[in-house]
């Protein structure tokens, strides 16, 4: 292989890197609704696993967490962008009462994550 063909190749490789970074960074996009008396919050996950996801509430603080493993190929791997991991903090316009427990339910369905918060009421956040 040429000098040229390689930079261009190892170019494109670290452009994929950058870009997963990138993609870790800013996913996962989010919505938050109000609906009657609960807080509907609404990420897109594709890719992950229901056990690959930890979602905590601390003080008026959503953070969802997950994490999964990269794909081992057998040839030339060009572009990756895919994040590996995930760390959003999201401000809720709610406040959870020192002492008191985030009540929520939470479900994962085709690569959507789904998180119902009653407004009031005691307990904790399971996905099913």
């Amino acid at each position: 292989m040429g000098l040229g063909k390689y930079m261009a190749r190892e170019l494109i490789r670290e452009i994929g890197k950058k870009s997963r970074e990138f993609f870790e960074f800013v996913m996962p996009p989010v919505d938050i609704v109000e609906d009657g008396n609960e807080l509907v919050v609404r990420a897109d996950m594709p890719g992950f696993e229901k056990g690959d996801i930890n979602l905590r509430i601390s003080d008026n603080v959503l953070t969802i967490s997950a994490s999964r493993e990269s794909v081992e190929h057998a040839g030339v791997s060009y572009w990756e962008q895919r994040p590996l991991k995930i760390e959003k903090k999201i401000q809720l316009p709610t406040k959870i009462k020192e002492g008191e427990e985030a009540v929520g339910k939470a479900t994962y369905k085709q690569g959507v994550l789904e998180i119902r918060i009653p407004i009031t009421g005691a307990g904790v956040i399971t996905i099913v």
